[in-house]
């Protein structure tokens, strides 16, 4: 089987701070580095390193071809992704000496993909393979009823959050990720509990805490990892990378989540975004 993800690609720059900024407020940084980022492409690269077949449906301006060969690198199918006129995406992300962020992103041309490569990637897609996408990119309601209608398990990863955006496709969708910020706006937004939604599996993700899997049986509570975290970019995409790698390697769902906190407690112990996702070698091998 295969997973589609229609997904953001970011030029990532970081600035290592003391402090996460206030309004107003002038701040040196103690260093500055670039990153291949993007929603969209750690899951692909957490996916692929997770040791499943992963295409990736985007776009990059010409700037960005260097993102497009560390993906082929990475192992990720780049045949769908295109170059348009627009820049590629970048993110601007501070990070703190506790690994806490604040992020910035400008969309570039992730807000500029061609509708007939989303289309030429599904033609690809066979029935039972998976489908995830996140509120990076455009063409999001198009491609959650195209992949539906074509028997693919659809995954939202509903980030950065917009209610308008989770309602237009949750009828198309079979799994649904959010954090607890965002579980809690929707809730707000809809006046359902997750275990409500018209989705089979919510998996809420509570940074330190864990995550909750939610199903209309009820919830299951997974703690996390004990780790001392230097850097949290990226951990949310690699956990959500390697659940849908290891459902889409026939895992229970239980079994995916349970590695996939592993993949996402040795990520936080790293600086970096998807340069630095752990491959399964080593989720497997650690342990604390």
């Amino acid at each position: 089987m295969a997973i589609w993800n229609l997904g953001s690609i970011n030029i990532d720059v970081v600035f290592s701070v003391p402090h996460i900024p206030s309004p107003g407020e002038t701040l040196g940084s103690t260093g500055r580095k670039i990153f291949l980022g993007g929603k969209g492409t750690n899951m692909s690269v957490a996916v692929a390193r997770a040791g499943s077949r992963v295409s990736h449906i985007g776009a990059v301006g010409a700037d960005g071809q260097w993102t497009v060969d560390r993906l082929m690198e990475n192992g990720v199918d780049t045949r769908f992704i295109a170059e348009t006129e627009e820049g590629t995406g970048q993110a601007l992300i501070a990070v703190d000496a506790q690994g806490e962020n604040t992020i910035i992103l400008y969309p570039g041309a992730n807000h500029a993909i061609p509708l007939t490569n989303l289309q030429n990637a599904l033609s690809e897609a066979e029935t039972g393979d998976r489908f995830v996408f996140q509120n990076e990119t455009t063409l999001q309601a198009e491609a959650a009823k195209l992949a539906k209608e074509m028997g693919l398990a659809v995954t939202y990863a509903a980030a950065p959050f917009d209610a308008d955006a989770v309602k237009a496709v949750l009828p198309f969708c079979e799994m649904l990720f959010l954090n607890e910020v965002e579980a809690r706006q929707l809730t707000e937004a809809t006046g359902q509990s997750p275990a409500d939604l018209p989705v089979d599996d919510v998996v809420i993700t509570l940074g330190s805490k864990g995550c909750d899997w939610v199903t209309s049986r009820g919830t299951t509570h997974f703690d996390a990892m004990k780790v001392d975290p230097v850097d949290t970019t990226g951990a949310g995409d690699t956990f959500t990378g390697y659940v849908l790698a290891g459902l889409d390697q026939g895992m229970p769902m239980g079994q995916a989540i349970e590695q996939a906190t592993r993949a996402a407690a040795l990520m936080v112990t790293r600086h970096g975004t998807s340069d630095v996702i752990p491959d399964l070698s080593e989720v497997r091998a650690f342990r604390m």
